[in-house]
C-alpha cells in the first residue's frame, strides 16, 4: 500500500479489506464486524487466533514459534494474529489442519 499503511485482507470471505497504521496489533482492529479472526486470550497463549498469513512479515518471537510447533507444526506460514507485527499488507485466512 504505502509507507505508513497496510492493506489487511481476507479472501475467500465475505469481510472488506482494512487499512491499518503500520506496527499495528491486529488484535486490537480485527472484531466479529470485520474479520473472520477469532480471538480468544489476545496474548498469544490460547491459538484461539491461528491463521495464515500470506505477506511479508517479520518472524514469530521465541514464544509464539513454541506454541506454533504445537498447534501447526512445520506449516511456516501459520500464524498466531494476534502476535504479527504489521509491516506490510497481508492476506489472513483461516487454518485448517491439513494444510
Amino acid at each position: 500500500m504505502n509507507q505508513q499503511r497496510c492493506l489487511v485482507s481476507f479472501p475467500e470471505t465475505d469481510y472488506q479489506p482494512i487499512i491499518l497504521e503500520k506496527h499495528s496489533h491486529l488484535a486490537e482492529h480485527l472484531t466479529v464486524q470485520n474479520s473472520p479472526v477469532l480471538f480468544g486470550c489476545r496474548t498469544g497463549i490460547c491459538g484461539t487466533c491461528l491463521v495464515v498469513i500470506k505477506g511479508d512479515i517479520p518472524p514469530p518471537s521465541e514464544a509464539e514459534k513454541e506454541l506454533l510447533e504445537v498447534i501447526a507444526p512445520n506449516n511456516e506460514s501459520a500464524r498466531l494474529a494476534c502476535q504479527v507485527d504489521l509491516t506490510n499488507d497481508i492476506e489472513i485466512t483461516p487454518y485448517m489442519e491439513d494444510e
